[in-house]
């Protein structure tokens, strides 16, 4: 509207509602309002509660206390556990022998076989490996020797197995050295192993212990001890 002189008027503003002029509502009128409210927040949230009763390996909270994580924790400690006792009742350790004689001593110096035929043999040469930090090429070895004396397919596959994870992986710190071509052969066998896989690296092992290692061990101190030793007893009887 405009007045005589030509001034436009303001129209009738809206009434205020009740919560913005602060006048009181009455209670039907706010039992209104706080219906669709309390709704909302009463209301479930459909996809969490699907998401809890869902969860199973990626758990909503975090007390990792879901059924399928429990089963999980349960089947990895019984592979561990089995994996551990093939392990200790295939750990290599000193081989039993009879007493050294001096004519058995003074044969290893003929040749390495010799030295590698006899239980008491190897006995010395790994103990003196282990003060060259090779000790690996002899347990290497042997465990390839106890690996051809097996029969049943499942005990193959598990020593197998383990001699792969201790001696031919490059993770281990036991890993031997042999040459990329035995490798591509034995990771292409693994698939099904025999227990004649690892022949040709065992064979590849034995010949560098007999052209490294063998000759330090004929002049190392400890057969020379060893044979003096027994060079004094054999005198004193």
């Amino acid at each position: 509207m405009r007045t005589a002189d030509g001034d436009e008027l303001a129209g009738p503003s809206p009434p205020a509602s009740p919560v913005d002029s602060g006048i009181p509502m009455g209670p039907k009128r706010a039992e209104m309002r706080r219906q669709p409210m309390s709704a909302a927040l009463d209301a479930p949230d459909s996809a969490g509660v699907r998401g809890a009763h869902n969860a199973c390996c990626f758990c909503w909270c975090c007390c990792c206390s879901c059924s399928c994580l429990t089963i999980r924790s349960q089947e990895e400690q019984r592979h561990r556990m089995v994996s551990n006792e093939l392990r200790r009742d295939n750990l290599p350790t000193c081989e039993e022998s009879p007493s050294l004689t001096l004519e058995e001593v003074g044969a290893w110096a003929q040749s390495f076989d010799q030295l590698m035929f006899t239980p008491a043999g190897r006995n010395a040469f790994r103990e003196f490996l282990r003060t060259e930090f090779s000790e690996e090429n002899m347990l290497f070895w042997m465990a390839c020797e106890e690996l051809k004396k097996e029969a049943n397919k499942n005990v193959i596959k598990e020593k197998a197995k383990i001699i792969y994870e201790n001696y031919i992986s490059i993770l281990s710190p036991k890993e031997v050295s042999l040459d990329s071509r035995v490798r591509e052969v034995i990771n292409r066998n693994m698939v099904e192993p025999s227990q004649h896989i690892f022949d040709d690296a065992q064979l590849q092992i034995y010949t560098l212990m007999h052209r490294d290692s063998y000759p330090r061990f004929m002049s190392s101190a400890l057969y020379k001890d060893l044979l003096q030793s027994l060079s004094e007893k054999s005198v004193e009887t």
